[in-house]
This record gives C-alpha cells, structure tokens and sequence, in this order.
C-alpha cells in the first residue's frame, strides 16, 4: 500500500515506520522539516513538508494515518498551552480531511488517532468502546478531534479511531518519566495508586494500526490498549520487581495536583478499558500482561 503518515517522526510513529517497512509498504511522511530526514529518502519512503502540494499527495495513497498533535505533557496547562493542544490536532485533521474531498482517488482509510482520556476519569468501571465520553478538558479534545476525522466516512472512507491508553518502551512516553526514579531507589506509585492504567506495548500499538489498515471491518473507535489493565500500585510494584527494585515512596495526590495542576490528571485519573473491538475482530497481542511487556523492555 501508498500510506500518507502524519506525526511518523515521533515516539510511535518512528516504530510504525520500521514495521510498515519491512511490510513493503511505500510511506510519504509529512513534517515541518523535510531536510532533517534528507539521509532516510528511499525508493519506499520519502518525507515532504506541510507546504508541499497535500492534495496530490493524497491523490496518490491508499491510506491515512494521523498521529500528530501538540504534547500534552506540561508542568501546567496555560490557557495558550491548551489551545495548542486542540489546535494542533483539529486543524491537521481538517487539512487531511480538506484534501481528501478535493483528491479526485480517496484513500481507502483513515486512521486517525485518538485518546483514552475520551472517558475521563471512570473509577473501577469496565469501558468498552461504546461508553459516553466525559466532558473534562481532554475528553473534550478527544470528541473534536474524532469528529473531524469523522467527516472523511461522508466520502465513502472508512474511518478508525484507536483510543490510544499508555505506551510502553524505552525512550519516551510514561516510562520515560517513572523508570529514573525507580534506578535511584525512590521509585512507587503516583496518586492514590488505585486508579487504573490502560497501557499497551508500543509494538502492540503500532501492530494494531496495521491491522486496522489490512482489515475492513474494523471501523470506528477502538480502545488500543492490552486486555489487562493494572491499578498506579500494581503497575509500581511490577515494574519495581522487573528492576529489581523498591516501589515504596508514595508520590500523594495532593502534591502532584499542587505540582502540576490540571495536568495531573493524566496520571491521576482512572481509566479501565477493555480492547473489545480489537478481540472481537482477531487481533493477537503481543504483550498481554504487564510483567512481560516490563521484561521486553527494561
């Protein structure tokens, strides 16, 4: 397949890439600057710049995958910062949609990413993909953001939106930030420790894309998440055990709030999601449970 990727230089979308490579596919990557990535142009993979001509590119794919958008991780949410938040995932997903409508060949998909956070914070409650969406800051992000990639299913594209949970690798994302603590034997559980985490291996995430793409009945929203979510105090003591390491200093709710304000939902909130759309479908995970995808990785 031709695949248009938009975000494929980041944290996810540089594994994406590598797999989809060795799939055989031929990627075009968008990014602000193309110049940096001159050393990785091949005959199956090239990278143009947002300014370059979006319509003819997508006149020439057989699918989307939008994973851009503004980090979300700050020590406080500005009024500005959360502007940038939305922004930057509504107007790339408008222009994607823009070019799609104007391309005289659609893509046949669209995948276009979305959050966990859609749910907001659920205590101990099982969600599955047709559960209502909150209506906090972030979960009002994620409604957006789906609905307008959602306007691509009025062109006859099927549309997927993986409610993507916390992803798991070295180099960035959650464990970028929790393993250092846990090297210097002051590492445990954030908040309360009861709240769940819907996490998912970073190969399983970018595996699930794939199967999206290669498989037509998946469609809509899908939580991208293992079938086995874990509470902050389970999630601690097992990454302690897989290093070898303590995981008895409490961080208390009130000092990540004082802290980092607004932002320190993130790792406050409870999310317990349940993959079905993927089981349903047929998709293997990798990495189902927590201690194996920690050994993989650390």
């Amino acid at each position: 397949m031709n695949i248009l990727i938009t975000g494929g230089t980041g944290f996810i979308g540089d594994e994406l890439r590598t797999l989809l490579l060795k799939k055989g596919h031929d990627l075009v990557i968008v990014t602000r600057n193309p110049k940096e990535y001159e050393d990785e142009n091949a005959r199956n993979q090239r990278f143009i710049a947002w300014d370059d001509d979006l319509v003819a590119t997508v006149n020439n794919v057989d699918a989307v995958i939008n994973l851009a958008g503004e980090n979300i991780f700050a020590w406080r949410w500005t009024p500005e910062k959360k502007e940038r938040i939305l922004n930057s995932r509504i107007r790339v997903t408008t222009r994607l949609v823009e070019a799609m409508v104007e391309a005289d060949n659609k893509p046949k998909v669209f995948i276009s990413a979305s959050g966990a956070s859609i749910y907001g914070d659920r205590g101990d409650e099982v969600l599955s993909e047709s559960e209502a969406a909150s209506d906090d800051f972030l979960a009002s992000v994620c409604v957006k953001w789906e609905s307008e990639s959602q306007k691509a299913s009025e062109l006859g594209i099927r549309v997927v939106n993986p409610r993507i949970g916390v992803v798991l690798e070295e180099g960035g994302g959650a464990l970028e930030k929790m393993i250092p603590p846990f090297q210097f034997f002051v590492g445990g559980p954030i908040g309360s420790g009861d709240q769940y985490m819907s996490w998912i291996h970073r190969t399983d995430l970018c595996r699930s894309f794939i199967f999206a793409l290669e498989n037509e009945q998946v469609k809509g929203a899908y939580n991208a998440c293992s079938p086995n979510p874990v509470t902050m105090g389970e999630f601690s003591e097992i990454l302690g055990a897989v290093m070898n390491r303590p995981a008895i200093f409490k961080v208390p709710e009130f000092a990540i709030n004082l802290v980092m304000g607004e932002v320190a939902k993130t790792v406050t909130d409870s999310i317990r999601m349940q993959p079905k759309n993927l089981q349903v479908n047929g998709f293997d995970f990798h990495f189902e449970e927590l201690e194996e995808a920690l050994a993989d990785i650390v």
